[in-house]
């Protein structure tokens, strides 16, 4: 069973062996790099001190790297058979949310499991992935622009979008509806849709916005104007931008950040965490860790790129596309080119589910590149 669990399948059967060495330790070696860098600046938050946040990251990326090895080696078949059933499993979790989550920043996302305080959402953006490429594989794109087609990606993106809206979290639901909206692109979703859904968008955005919450709509006028509330409501933002100007090329130094460390700067450990390297480390702080980051982009295209499958393209897209919109919207976020919506900076801001859905998603990446020469029916084999 362990075997068949784990056996390539199509052409020439791979064995565990054959698999570590088709694994690509380089990119390995990139994530503990970016990870490390997130280590280091949650020491400095802590002023000096593992405790409480750099020992538990480490710890979550320690077992980050046991899901990614996993999800890397089982077939990719499995993956594929399994992705309604990890979809379903996402969506009755974020429902449950809303009889038996907790709230936290505003907002009730995180479901309580004792040794673990888990956020559905972010799990729904991996399975969310899976169930999209496994719907879209195998239809050309003659197919994928019929109407009749249509239907079902759009229940699957709609419903958790809706679900997260409700929490409410706005960055997530923005995050799920691009990485949806990317995918439908890459399956090959004739212009026509885009364009219509477009004009559609913008005549609704006068209901959209009656409809956001009175703190969201702060959130927007801060974003347009930080000064008019320096002390409330624009503070974070412009304690942002102090951290950002002042750090300079090479930055204030390790653990000499002052805005940081004198507590100017809001929710360093998380959110604004890239305002606080940039202040210690600099402009050349920030710029290599945006070139490692770039280095793992550079990696998911090149993967998906490689693929023979189209489940496997659309896995090796939507990783790499969700990890791009993590970036960017954090960095700009900070910078503030957009609102603050509490998008964490991957693998580096402090918080455990998104690390693990992350380090998950990092795994079906690896699993299509070591699979990368499989051609997949439609139907696959069952590995039951």
């Amino acid at each position: 069973m362990v075997d068949a669990f784990f056996s390539s399948g199509g052409g020439r059967d791979l064995s565990l062996k054959d698999k570590f060495l088709e694994f690509n330790w380089g990119f390995l070696l990139l994530l503990f790099a970016i990870s490390s860098m997130g280590f280091a600046m949650l020491y400095s938050v802590a002023d000096g001190s593992f405790d409480p946040w750099a020992s538990r990251q480490m710890v979550r990326f320690a077992i980050g790297i046991v899901i990614l090895f996993v999800a890397a080696f089982v077939d990719i078949r499995l993956w594929m058979n399994l992705a309604y059933p990890a979809y379903a499993g996402a969506l009755v979790l974020l429902v449950a949310v809303e009889f038996i989550g907790f709230a936290g920043m505003g907002a009730q996302r995180w479901i309580n499991l004792g040794i673990v305080q888990l956020q559905p959402s972010e799990l729904m953006k991996i399975t969310l992935i899976l169930a999209l490429a496994r719907y879209f594989h195998g239809l050309t794109h003659e197919e994928v622009s019929r109407l009749r087609n249509l239907f079902v990606p759009a229940v699957l993106l709609g419903a958790p979008v809706a679900l997260v809206l409700k929490q409410p979290d706005l960055g997530t639901a923005v995050l799920l509806g691009a990485v949806g909206v990317a995918l439908l692109f890459l399956a090959g979703l004739a212009w026509r849709y885009f364009i219509i859904a477009g004009v559609g968008a913008l005549a609704a955005l006068p209901i959209a916005w009656n409809m956001l919450h009175d703190y969201q709509k702060r959130r927007v006028f801060t974003f347009l104007d930080p000064e008019s509330d320096p002390l409330g409501a624009g503070y974070h933002i412009l304690q942002s931008k102090i951290a950002l100007g002042s750090g300079g090329l090479f930055g204030k130094g390790f653990m000499e950040g002052t805005q940081a460390h004198l507590n100017f700067l809001p929710e360093k450990h998380t959110d604004f965490i890239f305002t606080m390297l940039a202040e210690e480390l600099g402009l050349a702080g920030g710029i290599a860790l945006l070139g490692l980051y770039m280095m793992v982009l550079f990696f998911g295209i090149s993967v998906s790129l490689q693929t023979r499958n189209q489940f496997g393209r659309l896995i090796a897209m939507g990783v790499t596309i969700n990890f791009f919109l993590y970036i960017c919207i954090n960095v700009a976020m900070v910078m503030g080119l957009l609102p603050v919506v509490g998008v964490p900076l991957p693998l580096v801001s402090y918080g455990g589910t998104a690390m693990l859905t992350l380090m998950f998603g990092f795994g079906l990446l690896m699993s299509v590149y070591i699979h990368r020469n499989m051609e997949i029916t439609r139907n696959p084999s069952a590995f039951w």
